[in-house]
């Protein structure tokens, strides 16, 4: 009986420890922070019953230990980037709080994490949206420099930044690699804009190729960089803060091809 009880234990504590990986994992692949993500994967295997669990962040993977009546577990899990969703930061956190409030036990903690999934607004939405938002930046700062609100240019940002951004997303679903995908869409985005230039469609085509690639700006991963350098997660920092880096150049490589390829250097 004894013999059969440690077994049981044994399996659990492997369980257990491959719950706390996978907790881990969909916090850092949906864009949670390095300290969140240390705390509920370990306050989760606190709650489920380990004497002790120790978890080791990297850029791309998360290895995580339990101990179990002087006996450990390790496992080691891979992270794939896919795209910041707060929702599934959210519902993570949410089956970590049950578990500790006893209201999940293994089963029910395996089960919710298994139900999760990414919720994701239509992509035309989004497109709309963040047109919106760059063509409300570029009326700031017509505004900003004491001109008057220029239709043309709104709607020309507005158009340039939707078409943007539909490209990024169909390249994102395509699992092309970020860089290039931000080279694209930057590419496409300055494009569309530089036609103002050249047919001379606004009167402020400066404003619109400026404002069109805002959405580019990789502000959460700044963010987290500066986040996690601060709470002592110096290697996270560090990588999330050279993948931002990276980021803004395939952007500005983009831009700049474009404005070659056009010779609409309004913009500089």
């Amino acid at each position: 009986m004894n013999t059969d009880h440690g077994h049981r234990r044994e399996e659990d504590q492997g369980a257990i420890t491959r719950l706390c990986a996978q907790t881990g994992v969909m916090l850092l692949q949906h864009g949670a922070e390095s300290a969140l993500v240390e705390s509920v994967a370990r306050r989760l295997g606190l709650a489920l019953g380990m004497d002790s669990v120790e978890v080791a962040l990297m850029a791309n993977g998360i290895t995580v230990t339990t101990l179990y009546g002087g006996r450990d577990c390790t496992t080691v899990r891979r992270n794939v980037d896919r795209g910041i969703n707060m929702h599934v930061v959210t519902e993570v956190q949410r089956t970590m709080l049950l578990a500790e409030e006893k209201k999940l036990d293994l089963a029910g903690v395996a089960r919710c994490l298994d139900e999760i999934s990414p919720l994701r607004y239509p992509r035309w939405l989004v497109s709309v949206m963040v047109g919106l938002s760059c063509a409300a930046f570029a009326r700031l700062g017509l505004l900003a420099r004491g001109g008057e609100a220029d239709l043309g240019t709104f709607a020309l940002t507005f158009v340039a930044s939707g078409v943007a951004m539909q490209v990024r997303q169909w390249l994102a679903h395509l699992h092309f690699n970020p860089l290039v995908n931000f080279a694209a869409a930057a590419f496409v985005a300055t494009s569309i804009a530089a036609q103002g230039v050249i047919h001379h469609w606004v009167d402020s085509p400066k404003i619109a190729m400026s404002a069109c690639v805002l959405l580019f700006v990789p502000g959460f991963p700044l963010i987290n960089t500066v986040s996690d350098m601060v709470k002592g997660y110096i290697n996270m920092g560090i990588s999330r803060g050279v993948m931002a880096v990276l980021l803004l150049l395939a952007c500005c490589g983009g831009i700049v091809l474009a404005m070659t390829a056009w010779n609409a250097w309004t913009w500089l």
